[in-house]
């Protein structure tokens, strides 16, 4: 199974994602947890962040979780999906496919911007940031979405994925 976490930087994502993997783990599943940037990490950052670029990681990425669903391997997967064909790629590759949209509002994520993405980009400092000069497709048909204004524990938003889920895990 790939349950398949999308949403802006800082909405969540990767916190849910490896809440729900300890969660799976702990029902005696196996599972792997993965995010955009570890891929990117693990592929040796051969992709900038253009839309061509991110384009062609968001196949690599595809590409893998099918080849891992296809193991009977569970995978977590946080990551940014910017690109409406590339989920429905997923829906139409993938057997056992999972999407769950964390929908964070944009202004709650420049108050509580870490890494300081926003500000630079609404700066001008940083370009290609994904919900500033680079749109953000939300996701039509996702399995589940979930906003998060950041009130609910992550904790309790991994539970909320967990049951829908749980019946379809290897």
């Amino acid at each position: 199974m790939i349950v398949w976490l999308i949403g802006l930087s800082g909405s969540g994502k990767t916190e849910v994602a490896r809440s729900l993997r300890e969660k799976i783990v702990a029902l005696s599943k196996n599972c792997v947890f993965l995010d955009g940037d570890t891929i990117r990490e693990l592929l040796g950052n051969d992709l900038g962040h253009t839309l061509d670029d991110r384009r062609r990681n968001a196949y690599r990425i595809s590409r893998l979780c099918r080849y891992l669903d296809q193991q009977g391997i569970n995978v977590v997967f946080g990551v940014l999906s910017l690109f409406p064909e590339n989920r429905s790629w997923n829906r139409e590759h993938i057997v056992n496919y999972y999407e769950v949209f964390l929908d964070a509002p944009l202004p709650l994520l420049v108050e509580r911007d870490s890494k300081d993405l926003y500000r630079k980009a609404l700066s001008g400092k940083l370009k290609n940031v994904v919900g500033v000069d680079l749109a953000f497709p939300p996701p039509e048909s996702s399995d589940l979405t979930l906003v998060n204004d950041f009130t609910r524990s992550v904790g309790e938003l991994a539970e909320i994925v967990l049951e829908k889920v749980k019946g379809r895990l290897h």
